[in-house]
């Protein structure tokens, strides 16, 4: 199937690592091109050639907590592209922590991060979209029920989950679709780290895994090739939906 992403422009933060640029990388295979973002120098040069280069890809040094990165994102896909169709937002994880060892330095960043930073540039980008644009969020699972030792994203991502819903009422009349995408047990970085917190990662692995219907954890390129497909005008009439990238996990209608 055609997802009619030929020469359309997305902006995807946190495009450098993990789930970001697994759905960057399914993005331009599928002939769209990308504003990826990320905090190292380093990292972001790696992303943009891995794409494909300026051609495909531009590489953006942003933080989503500092409030001048909607600007740069977006002049830099208007300057590379001129065009804009849609952003990914996609952070990294807050810290673990439990609710009595987290300090308010940490609550404040991971606000600044995870919402806020979040909450600006949907709104940024919004007011450049016209209809048939989209704006995409990665949640996490704790959108639907706590994870032990993830209190800051216990706390923050259930309500980016509910500011998505607003927006999608909000911004429907124009046309323009606002989705997220709940991953849990995704192969990434960021799980690993987790599962090795615990300090037995392989039990960790094995308990999570048994309750997963498909009794494995899901690829990067599996949860990318779901994000593409959200984004695209494929998937033109899904707004407000969240969708959960889980293995059955969660077997709810």
């Amino acid at each position: 199937m055609d997802l009619g992403l030929k020469d359309r422009v997305y902006i995807v933060t946190g495009g450098t690592r993990g789930l970001g640029r697994a759905a960057a990388r399914e993005l331009v295979a599928d002939g769209a091109r990308v504003v990826v973002s990320g905090r190292g120098e380093k990292s972001v040069a790696a992303a943009e050639a891995e794409l494909g280069g300026r051609g495909q890809a531009v590489g953006v040094v942003a933080d989503n907590a500092d409030p001048a990165a909607p600007d740069r994102l977006i002049g830099a896909a208007r300057d590379a592209f001129k065009r804009l169709d849609g952003v990914l937002i996609s952070v990294g994880g807050p810290p673990p922590g439990t609710s009595d060892t987290i300090d308010d330095d940490q609550w404040r960043a991971a606000f600044e991060s995870v919402f806020l930073g979040a909450v600006r540039l949907s709104r940024a980008v919004a007011a450049e979209l016209d209809g048939g644009g989209v704006i995409g969020f990665v949640l996490s699972s704790s959108v639907y029920e706590p994870i032990p030792g993830l209190a800051l994203s216990n706390a923050f991502r259930p309500g980016l989950a509910g500011y998505a819903k607003s927006l999608a009422n909000e911004l429907g009349p124009r046309g323009i679709r606002v989705v997220g995408l709940v991953p849990a047990h995704i192969e990434t970085d960021r799980v690993r780290e987790l599962d090795a917190h615990t300090g037995h990662a392989d039990a960790a692995r094995a308990r999570a895994t048994a309750g997963v219907p498909l009794r494995r954890y899901g690829t990067p390129e599996e949860f990318g090739r779901s994000a593409a497909f959200l984004l695209s005008p494929a998937a033109s009439y899904l707004t407000g939906v969240m969708l959960s990238v889980d293995g059955g996990v969660r077997r709810s209608f």
